[in-house]
């Protein structure tokens, strides 16, 4: 049994620079399982993590310049290797910035691949069939290289497997028809070349795929006429390759239905010992003109999941960590599988399904989120409490055929249900399917919108935007601003285009209308008192964080403004939307986008959205610049860099409107003076660093405990002319409960903290002779 879940995409594919089949040049395993390396098939290589979908890292090379083959990721040294026109050799790590100062070696001989393994060194296939290990060779980038293949013998497939901390090359090749597969033993050092026999009439394979299944090699080919063939190789072989060329036998393991229509291209995956991915042959039901990705059982010859893809198939596919990626149209998707055990009950779709304890049928799921309506909510409730009574749960299958045809009170009751007593491995696999199939309902029923079904499943946090693209848009729609708002919390992949679309709905939402709309009740709360944060520096005579912007005399004539107005940078400002505007603002404001992306699309924005945004940035930045929002205790709250990121971008976007329009005159001088005094503050610190410096560096005295310092006077009294007194100041210093010392005189009573060999207080005394030893200036100190 097999399963094919709901894909999302990776990235897009841009536009094929030659006339093969190629859509990307290569993906390779990253860094760990959830990180990818994608070479397109122009000039650049990008790192993307997977559950993400969001690139970490990107490097091109300059133009003019070619990629030869796909780049890799060497798991020891954590540095990428590509080869650029065919012989240069390029080593770079992933902080580095520009691909052409990273370390570059020119080889002797044209490469064809980089081959790598995990937790080994990467492997080099030159095109001549001679095979290096990467640090030998750039050790000595201009050795010689020997040619293992005739003049017109072509390398077509290659790849590497490992088993046992062992390395195999594997590479076949073609000459006049005939088709070879050379194997490349490190241990010791042998190449076997072996002859792949056929059927009689059998044109060239068109995929290959290896692996290494206990002590042996499993080699699999498919061929245009459908026929997927299986070779088996010992990993470990007495052959030392001098006995020539060998025949390798191999077996029809699968035989794949053709369409009316002929076949150009496909490619085929093994995933496991009796499940391959096949990709650019017709599903057996489907019609023509569909391209399928199926799942075959190679045991029973049987299909076990399928899934249509849109758009041109280039015929390429890749498995990673139970993943598959495959570039079809203008995307790279990635389609998560499973795999059970073969088995004939599994094959022919009859295997019972494991029963589960009445414990995890139980399990409660709390929500966090609530309807507006209690009543609705209760009566739910009420519902769900008395299916429970009369009958068990629904399984998947049955929950999106009750969608279908029930009412919204019906369809809320059956997800709680289904969400509450499914175990969380199914209910991760069925959210998107009952996602996909509410959305759908809702948008061509207007009667039909289960909010509350909408927000349980978010609250699972099964849902991302690929897996239920439509969502965020049905939400838009019907100005559901808290799915909106919750969707944006949880979802980490929402497109460029989408966010500016949610952007544009909430600014042209007036304020009236969007206080009604129930939010998240800690958002609104931090907005309330954001607003409300006059600054204490008002009160106290004082400045926070060092900024007073009204201070500054040469901004003053700067405007023709009259000096008794009020400054609209005043710590007071209000707040130019509402609360609840203000909230969602700030979960856009949080949200994941690229630059490059983001940019075109917020030129959408009108005039008055741009200066209302601008406005509300400006108050978001002059408070961050008071810290009045470390005064509230908030768990989401954008951070002062995306804040000024965003004015950033709106700036670029809309630079020559706001140049030219009246009414954002003065916003953008406001927004000016504000820059410049912040510069002037950062100026002032960049003349106290070196002090600020010295005392980070200055190592703290240590507290030794209580020491005195007793400093003796000697005086004449106008009142006894004939004695002299001595003052005596004494100042204690005991260990204070924090840590540090103070004066006793502040901290403690002398009574209370005087210890034994403490110096009692001193008195006034007689004294006959100044220069007396026992009277002169002296210093008692214990430490």
């Amino acid at each position: 049994m097999a399963t094919l879940y709901e894909g999302y995409t990776l990235c897009g594919v841009g536009p094929v620079q030659n006339s093969s089949n190629i859509g990307i040049l290569g993906v390779e395993q990253g860094r760990d399982i959830d990180y990818v390396l994608v070479t397109d098939s122009s000039r650049s290589i990008t790192v993307y993590k997977v559950s993400d979908q969001k690139p970490t890292g990107s490097w091109s090379v300059k133009q003019g310049q070619i990629i030869s083959c796909p780049a890799v990721f060497n798991t020891q040294s954590q540095e990428y290797v590509v080869v650029t026109d065919d012989r240069v050799v390029r080593v770079w790590k992933e902080d580095d910035v520009n691909l052409e100062k990273a370390f570059k070696a020119t080889v002797s001989a044209d490469v064809l691949r980089v081959l790598s393994a995990t937790d080994s060194e990467p492997v080099v296939l030159f095109c001549c069939g001679a095979v290096r290990f990467l640090d030998s060779l750039l050790a000595s980038p201009q050795q010689p290289i020997e040619d293992v293949l005739t003049e017109d013998e072509i390398i077509r497939w290659s790849t590497i497997v490992k088993a046992e901390h062992q390395l195999v090359v594997l590479f076949s090749t073609e000459q006049r028809g005939e088709h070879c597969l050379y194997v490349q033993r490190f241990n010791p050092n042998t190449l076997v070349k072996h002859r792949i026999e056929t059927e009689p009439g059998l044109s060239a394979p068109i995929s290959f795929s290896a692996t290494c299944r206990g002590s042996n090699i499993h080699l699999l080919y498919l061929y245009l006429n459908g026929s997927v063939y299986e070779s088996v190789l010992p990993f470990r072989s007495s052959s030392t390759g001098a006995e020539g060329v060998q025949a390798l036998s191999c077996s029809l393991c699968l035989s794949l239905p053709l369409g009316e229509e002929k076949l150009m291209s496909g490619a085929a995956v093994v995933l496991d010992e009796a499940h391959v991915a096949v990709i650019g042959f017709p599903h057996p039901s489907a019609g023509a003109c569909k391209d399928y990705l199926c799942i075959w059982n190679t045991h029973f010859q049987t299909l076990q999941a399928s899934k249509e893809m849109a758009g041109r198939i280039y015929s390429q596919l890749w498995c990673y960590s139970g993943k598959l990626y495959v570039p079809h149209g203008k995307m790279l998707s990635v389609i998560p599988f499973d795999c059970q055990k073969s088995s004939l009950a599994a094959a022919m779709g009859k295997l019972k399904q494991t029963s589960r304890s009445a414990e995890s049928k139980s399990r409660s799921f709390v929500t966090s989120w609530t309807c507006s309506d209690v009543t609705q909510t209760t009566e739910i409730k009420s519902r769900m409490s008395t299916r429970n009574n009369v009958k068990s749960a629904l399984t998947v299958d049955q929950l999106v055929e009750h969608i279908k045809t029930s009412a919204v009170e019906d369809v809320q009751a059956e997800v709680g249900e289904f969400i509450r007593r499914a175990p969380q491995a199914d209910l991760q696999l069925a959210a998107g399917r009952v996602a996909l199939e509410l959305v759908s309902r809702s948008q061509t029923d207007a009667n039909f919108y289960p909010q509350c079904a909408f927000l349980q499943l978010l609250e699972t946090r099964y849902l991302c935007y690929s897996v239920c693209p439509e969502l965020l848009s049905l939400a838009m729609v019907k100005k559901d601003f808290h799915l909106c708002q919750i969707a944006f919390q949880i979802f980490s992949d929402i497109p460029e285009a989408v966010t500016c679309a949610c952007l544009k709905a909430i600014l042209s939402t007036p304020d009236l209308e969007m206080e009604t709309v129930n939010l998240d009740t800690d958002s609104v709360i931090f907005m309330k008192e954001l607003t409300q944060a006059h600054s204490r520096s008002d009160e106290e005579g004082g400045q926070l964080n060092g900024f007073c912007p009204p201070a500054l005399e040469s901004d003053v004539s700067d405007t023709p403004s009259n000096k008794l107005q009020r400054d609209p940078l005043s710590l007071d400002m209000s707040c130019p939307v509402g609360l609840h505007k203000g909230a969602l603002l700030n979960e856009v404001l949080q949200t994941a986008y690229s630059d490059r992306s983001l940019l075109p699309h917020l030129k959408d924005l009108t005039v008055p959205q741009v200066i209302v945004f601008l406005q509300y940035l400006r108050f978001l930045y002059f408070k961050y610049s008071h810290d009045a929002h470390k005064q509230i205790r908030a768990l989401r709250t954008p951070s002062i860099s995306q804040i000024i990121d965003w004015v950033c971008l709106l700036l670029d976007a809309h630079f020559t409107v706001l140049a030219v329009a009246p009414e954002a005159k003065r916003l953008v001088f406001d927004l000016h003076k504000f820059v410049r005094s912040q510069v002037k503050l950062y100026a002032e610190l960049g003349k106290i660093e070196g002090s600020l410096q010295v005392l980070k560096n200055s190592k703290q005295s240590e507290d030794f405990g209580m020491y005195a310092i007793q400093v003796t006077v000697a005086t004449r009294s106008s009142l006894y002319p004939n004695q002299r007194v001595t003052a005596v100041t004494r100042i204690q210093y005991v260990s204070s409960p924090d840590g540090g010392s103070a004066p006793k005189k502040d901290l403690y009573s002398p009574e209370r903290q005087r210890r034994p060999g403490q110096l009692e207080p001193q008195r006034l005394i007689p004294c006959k002779d100044l220069v007396s030893n026992d009277h002169r200036d002296k210093t008692i100190g214990k430490r």
